[in-house]
């Protein structure tokens, strides 16, 4: 055992004050830490007995002081040369610190064409001018936010503590996240973009034009993602008036009854499909001021007339048939589809038949994702789609007791390093939950800074969201925007990557059947869950458990780790972190066996989560796909597909492209122009095109890794 776990107890001060203010209680680690890395280890006990007596007269003691008394104990002692180690290793840390908030120095990396700044979001196109120029406005942005957040908290973001996650956008602005856009309210009531003032539709044609334009406009307002919740229901009454309108015309030349209707009922569907279209179309050539498609998610399913039931299929059948004259898969809007028991669940409900329309679509284009009713309300409180890739609000209902889901969004999300907690633990369980318990309190202070700065924005700011009705309510300029996040309205999000390395950590890599490391791991997302509901209780605010959909922080995380620590079989030797929950994706579990063993987690991550599975080519298997969603009914509330949908246009092969040192290409052919391919990832619960914009090198690792677990025989007709 290591010294650092021995019970020494030495007379420390008990509050330490960081250099802008901020006071922490005094944590031993964090000094054995520091002689550890200087190779002092076994004459670590005499450095903190002495360093103890210098101290001893601090009420408080300052972190400047604290580096000068180590300093001079250090050399006191002796230890002349890691003395001068250490006071080089903190003036590195100052320059960092001055290279970092530099705006200068990063539009020079920029410039350059460093990969960490072009290819950080996989749905960004670094080539294209107007992305050009919002990588330069966030460039300087992320100076300036470190510079205006609390220094501490801003150092930690640097370090991999934890990441600040959209500092391109915040704190710079007060802007926020992602929402689920009130569309019912702004289309009922009418809204105003710019200079126009728009009324209420009278055709699903233009609802589904005013719905691209208020993505647009919501899109450049915020950060994050945006939904349409329940889209076949919203949309429903304005198709209806287009069947109004036709069968008032039939009437005019028809006799039959009977005849008027089919007439009517035929054209509207004819309407209905060439508006959901349209709206496909629309999404995927906009693009918001953050230089990219708008990240749209459309969620529908549970309508039941046989108009809603038209918009569905339309929804569908839109998809399958692809975008363009190469049928090409959009990656945008993200389809999510919901699945009730006796709705649609199993064969003789009602919308059965749109669930096998569905199942055909996974198999080819992996959209749609699914929502299963009655779990999404055990884990949420209320059933609604995510906004954007897998943010969940919980059921909310306002001062009338009126349920809204629609309206409301999310603050920001600030996400734990979990691996590092685990290797600074050194196999520690004790520690690790003091760390852990260090790190908490941290994230609190950044969520509470990032609340804080959104409250100073005005409607004004953003009057799609505040004065037009894309957060439900109608502010005046100048009203106080709180009234919309507080009595928990609004999420503001604690995020979590790698409980899959913490487990291997403690419990080896194999820890997936290990009923004492699945109870550590779960431990650990509820320790998260009761800071959150201990926050919200004490300030307003609904704080929340967020999976993590890290992206490239799965890369940058790992790499500030192997710097530190080295490379640690099955933890940073693979390049990436595993995002979340998630089962290490090297591995082949059937999808049952993966559903199984994430199924617990959301219930204390509730504000965010998704599972997926993978399969091999299911385009002649649908209902293989139809076990596993069967299966996962009652098990899991949010699920999607990840199967080989890659195309090759050189040659005519589909299926899985290889994964190479240059990117990925048609393993027959080996083209790999995205001029003549087709090649579909899903990247942290959503899809990407990684020939078009190329991920960091830790996504393509997992996305490599993941794609030499598929093949024959990983799921079957049978359970």
């Amino acid at each position: 055992m290591m010294e650092m776990n021995t019970k020494v107890s030495y007379d420390f001060p008990k509050t330490v004050e960081k250099t802008d203010g901020y006071r922490v209680p005094f944590a031993l680690y964090k000094l054995e830490r520091i002689l550890d890395i200087l190779g002092l280890t076994p004459v670590k006990g005499e450095i903190l007995a002495t360093l103890a007596l210098r101290v001893a007269n601090y009420d408080v003691l300052k972190t400047s002081a604290l580096a000068t008394e180590l300093m001079a104990t250090l050399n006191e002692l002796g230890y002349i040369a890691e003395a001068k180690t250490y006071l080089e290793a903190h003036e590195k840390e100052e320059q960092t610190w001055r290279e970092q908030t530099d705006p200068t120095l990063r539009l020079d990396r920029l410039q350059s064409k460093d990969p960490s700044l072009v290819h950080e979001n996989a749905n960004k196109d670094s080539n294209v001018f107007n992305t050009q120029r919002d990588l330069t406005a966030g460039t300087v942005g992320k100076t300036l936010g470190l510079k205006m957040m609390p220094k501490h908290i801003a150092k930690a973001h640097l370090r991999g503590d934890i990441h600040y996650h959209d500092l391109d956008y915040t704190p710079w602005s007060p802007m926020t996240n992602c929402c689920l856009i009130d569309f019912k309210e702004m289309l009922t009531k009418g809204f105003k973009i710019g200079n126009a003032e728009v009324e209420s539709p009278h055709s699903i044609q233009t609802a589904t034009a005013q719905m691209s334009q208020i993505i647009a406009n919501v899109a450049s307002s915020q950060y994050g993602g945006c939904s349409a919740d329940r889209v076949d229901e919203v949309l429903e009454p304005f198709a209806y008036k287009n069947y109004e309108k036709h069968l008032a015309e039939a009437k005019e030349y028809i006799v039959e009854t009977e005849k008027q209707v089919e007439f009517a009922r035929k054209r509207t569907k004819k309407d209905i499909y060439d508006a959901m279209q349209a709206l496909e179309y629309e999404i995927n050539t906009l693009f918001s001021s953050q230089g990219q498609t708008p990240f749209t998610t459309l969620g529908f399913g549970l309508g039941t007339s046989w108009i809603a039931r038209e918009i569905q299929k339309s929804i569908l059948k839109i998809r399958i048939e692809g975008l363009g004259k190469e049928k090409r898969t959009a990656i945008f809007p993200k389809l999510v589809f919901s699945i009730k028991q006796g709705l649609n669940l199993n064969p003789g409900e009602p919308n059965y038949d749109i669930k096998e329309l569905a199942l055909e679509c996974a198999t080819k284009r992996m959209y749609p994702d699914v929502l299963m009713y009655d779990k999404i309300k055990e884990l949420t409180g209320s059933f609604k789609a995510p906004m954007g890739c897998r943010s969940f609000l919980q059921g909310w209902q306002d001062k009338d007791g009126r349920e809204v889901n629609s309206g409301r969004m999310n603050l920001g999300v600030v996400t734990l390093n979990l691996p590092r907690i685990a290797l600074e633990s050194k196999g520690d369980q004790e520690l690790f939950w003091q760390i852990l318990n260090d790190k908490i309190a941290l994230c609190k202070e950044a969520l509470k800074f990032k609340v804080a700065r959104v409250l100073e924005a005005l409607p004004e700011n953003a009057p799609i969201l505040y004065q037009y009705g894309a957060f439900g309510q109608r502010l005046k300029p100048g009203d106080d925007v709180s009234q919309l996040f507080l009595d928990e309205r609004a999420t503001v999000s604690l995020g979590y990557i790698g409980l899959y390395e913490v487990g291997t950590l403690f419990y080896g890599p194999d820890w997936e059947s290990d009923q004492a490391a699945h109870d550590f791991t779960l431990q650990i997302v509820k320790k998260l869950y009761d800071a959150c509901v201990a926050w919200s209780n004490e300030t307003g605010y609904h704080f929340s458990v967020y999976s993590t959909p890290s992206e490239s922080l799965t890369d940058r995380f790992c790499k500030i780790d192997t710097k530190r620590f080295g490379k640690i079989k099955d933890i940073t030797d693979k390049e990436y972190y595993t995002n979340s929950f998630h089962y290490d994706v090297r591995k082949h579990p059937t999808p049952f066996e993966k559903i199984l063993f994430e199924m617990d987690y959301p219930k204390y991550a509730a504000g965010g989560f998704i599972h997926y599975c993978e399969y091999p080519n299911l385009r002649q298997n649908p209902k293989a796909l139809e076990a596993v969603w069967d299966f996962a009914y009652d098990k899991v509330g949010y699920l999607g597909t990840n199967t080989p949908i890659d195309r090759c246009y050189k040659c005519g092969f589909q299926g899985e492209f290889k994964a190479t040192a240059r990117g990925f290409e048609c393993p027959a052919c080996g083209n790999h122009d995205p001029k003549s391919c087709d090649c579909v990832k899903r990247t942290c619960g959503y899809l990407g095109n990684p020939l078009q914009r190329p991920m960091v090198h830790g996504r393509h690792a997992e996305i490599a890794a993941r794609a030499k677990n598929i093949g024959p025989g990983m799921v079957t007709d049978d359970k």
